[in-house]
């Protein structure tokens, strides 16, 4: 029985089988508990935490540069608007979403103590403090919301800020900055251990049209956000959001839809962005979270409805800019045509009239699913799905073996290093263990660690990204027997180059890939058989 702090902070002991993600969370969780008397007091303090946080749900970062619409994202993939979009001291800090029973928001100090801080009346985190703002390490939310029992969101000020104070606190509490220090031994967390524990397991990365050169090293700044692990197509993907905003003139072959321009534009930024993002996914943040928050309401849907009984020539001009919308002289009125903007912008706004010329019977809330539908959060939340939730047992795994690597390199013991490393060995050793040899080996390429020629690259990146058969083999929809054929035809490729021609290094990957393939065999064999 392993015990882990609940969210009030006391011990809670919980059954790693019911609480654990899956088979392999719960090895790392029993290699934790076995090496604790054989570490240094401090080192199983380490332990500890990481034991606490494989009982908790996959953490994701979201990150990206100032104004990518983060926030809006966050709410939108929460179901609520409470995270502030507004530039405030709160916006400054990093912002932990996670289940609880009740709603609450917490403010942490860099001491360690903790505020209850009120929501607005808005039922939102208000953006303003009234603390020293300089003493406040981050904020810890705690919300009654179905979606967070499956993920913990970790909203980020945004990369590029000039607020130097910003970037540290998200460096500290993400783990990106970790520092060695002095400390003597206790049964406390010292700094490095602590940095060694707490980042995040998973990053969504949010772009824009105007995504730059240097987004690669954006995303690398990123890497100890992932629990020490380097972030890659196993556990970061990339959204293109205020994906309206594209000129459909801007990428050719659009034939001027917005739409197939931002579906456009993420292909060519998902080419730019790999391999440190398993994919770039377009999504409009402002209309996805005022349609799944609640920001859209009836007397919305009836301004929209007055608004389609326009001529088509004064709805056209209306709709050249947002002054030309609002000042128009028409029977909405012009604050009711401001929140308009302010909910769902022109592109929202021109959607919801067509649903509704074409539709004129729809429903507000019939109305409300075809804005969502037109965000794009539903394809988000799918890719998040096949990308975080589905290998959610492997990613945590994945870094909780990283985190205990650090805790025993941390100790400065050479005996107590090889003792966590002999461990671990036998851990991986196991044929049930395999994925995650498969996700270090994936992360040795896409890293840069081991060099691979582009072709083998792409196929260990292809193997090592998804858990659906078809396109690990890059076979999809192909018949069974095909794939089966040549399921074994690349395990005995690999197997003969991990022998001949290949360098130590090389070699390594190339038996985890060999192994990989022959597993795949192995699957569809017995599917054929059953």
């Amino acid at each position: 029985m392993a015990r882990f702090r609940g969210e009030q902070g006391g011990d809670t002991a919980l059954s790693t089988e019911q609480h654990l993600a899956g088979p392999l969370s719960a090895a790392v969780a029993n290699l934790c508990q076995r090496l604790q008397p054989q570490v240094s007091a401090r080192t199983a303090a380490g332990f500890r935490e990481v034991l606490r946080r494989l009982g908790a749900p996959l953490q994701v970062a979201v990150a990206g540069r100032i104004k990518s619409g983060k926030s809006t994202l966050v709410n939108a993939l929460i179901g609520r608007r409470v995270a502030p979009t507004d530039v405030g001291e709160c916006t400054r800090l990093v912002t932990r979403f996670q289940y609880g029973t009740v709603d609450r928001v917490e403010l942490v100090f860099f001491d360690g103590t903790k505020q209850v801080l009120p929501f607005d009346v808005g039922g939102m985190i208000p953006k303003d403090l009234e603390v020293d703002f300089d003493k406040v390490s981050h904020l810890e939310a705690y919300l009654t919301n179905a979606v967070l029992q499956n993920f913990t969101v970790i909203d980020t000020p945004g990369l590029g800020s000039l607020d130097l104070a910003s970037v540290k606190r998200t460096e500290q509490l993400l783990g990106a900055a970790a520092q060695q220090d002095d400390a003597a031994d206790s049964d406390e967390l010292d700094e490095t251990s602590r940095n060694a524990v707490a980042g995040a397991e998973a990053v969504l990365y949010v772009v824009t049209q105007g995504v730059r050169a240097d987004d690669q090293q954006a995303l690398a700044a990123f890497t100890a956000a992932t629990a020490s692990r380097e972030a890659g197509p196993v556990n970061a993907i990339a959204v293109l959001n205020k994906a309206d905003t594209i000129t459909p003139e801007s990428v050719e072959g659009s034939d001027g839809d917005v739409w197939k321009a931002a579906t456009m534009l993420a292909e060519k930024q998902a080419s730019t962005l790999k391999p440190r993002v398993a994919d770039v996914i377009p999504v409009i943040g402002l209309i996805a979270e005022s349609a799944e928050s609640g920001g859209f309401t009836s007397a919305d849907a009836d301004a929209l409805r007055l608004l389609s009984g326009l001529d088509d020539a004064t709805w056209e001009t209306m709709l050249i800019s947002a002054d030309i919308f609002t000042s128009w002289e028409c029977d909405v009125p012009t604050g009711t045509r401001l929140r308009l903007l302010e909910t769902l912008d022109l592109y929202g706004i021109r959607r919801a009239v067509d649903a509704l010329r074409a539709e004129p019977d729809l429903t507000a809330g019939a109305l409300r699913r075809r804005l969502l539908d037109a965000s794009g959060l539903a394809g988000v939340r799918t890719r998040l799905d096949a990308v975080f939730r589905a290998r959610a047992d492997g990613i945590k795994a994945a870094a909780a073996l990283a985190s205990v690597t650090a805790l025993a390199h941390a100790s400065g013991d050479p005996g107590e290093r090889q003792r966590v490393h002999d461990a671990i060995e036998v851990l991986l050793a196991k044929p049930e263990a395999h994925q995650l040899r498969l996700l270090e080996a994936l992360t040795l390429v896409t890293s840069g660690a081991v060099n691979m020629p582009d072709d083998l690259a792409e196929e260990v990146l292809r193997v090592g990204s998804t858990a659906e058969i078809g396109e690990q083999l890059g076979m999809k929809g192909r018949p069974h027997k095909e794939l089966s054929a040549y399921a074994l035809e690349r395990a005995g490729w690999w197997r003969s180059f991990a022998s001949f021609g290949a360098t130590p290094a090389q070699s390594r990957v190339a038996h985890v890939i060999h192994r990989a393939y022959f597993l795949i065999w192995q699957q569809l064999k017995a599917q054929a058989a059953g």
